[in-house]
């Protein structure tokens, strides 16, 4: 970012190139604003650099690995009172987005401040988005830098094609790949002692075999 301010710094223009950024963001708050009074509990709608996004119906065996990946950790969350697990409509309010990810975590310290009417939250500890043709080029892209820039310490994606979960941890602000696998285990740096077999998000057998042996951290 700094780069960018550096060079814009030597153009004669940086003053108009200013006060034409600060009108459009002006304009844009008046959008994000009517975006809140507007959505509704039945949509799943994201704010994104100024543009209401509403995301199609999902296909079958995305809901699924979604699903399968949000049951176990919200058992192990759940068993262990760890924090707090969201699936699909809780709103994360960034900066200047505003996302409903596929599945997302809170640690305790987080979620103890949250109210049972809350309807907005902050930047998670873990965020899963499962991809699709119309949401990867998102995924991991604006929100791959937001989620970043805020501080959130793992990011999933979920690939349902290739049956593959990759993993990236957060490293002096910027995203690191830590795993990208079809097999094998998947072990959390947000939330430390959570691991999952790869295959249990993507087979159903062995999600019920992970479910069952979830452990109770002492």
């Amino acid at each position: 970012m700094t780069s960018v301010v550096d060079q814009l710094m030597q153009s004669p223009r940086a003053r108009q190139y200013a006060d034409e950024v600060q009108r459009r963001l002006r304009a844009e708050q008046d959008r994000r604003a009517r975006f809140y009074d507007e959505m509704t509990e039945s949509e799943k709608v994201e704010f994104i650099n100024g543009e209401v996004v509403v995301q199609t119906p999902v296909r079958l065996d995305h809901a699924r690995f979604s699903d399968n990946y949000f049951l176990v950790l919200d058992t192990y969350v759940t068993k262990n009172r760890l924090g707090l697990v969201g699936h699909e409509k809780l709103l994360v309010t960034l900066t200047r987005n505003d996302y409903e990810p596929d599945v997302v975590f809170w640690s305790t310290g987080k979620a103890s401040t949250f109210e049972p009417g809350q309807m907005q939250f902050p930047a998670p500890d873990l965020v899963v988005e499962v991809l699709s043709k119309s949401t990867e080029s998102v995924d991991r892209g604006v929100k791959f830098q937001d989620y970043a820039d805020h501080g959130v310490t793992e990011y999933l994606l979920i690939d349902p094609t290739r049956q593959a979960v990759e993993q990236y941890v957060l490293q002096d602000g910027v995203y690191q790949l830590r795993l990208n696998a079809t097999t094998g285990t998947l072990s959390s740096v947000a939330l430390p002692g959570f691991d999952i077999s790869v295959t249990a998000i993507f087979d159903d057998a062995q999600n019920i075999a992970a479910l069952r042996t979830i452990p109770v951290q002492l």
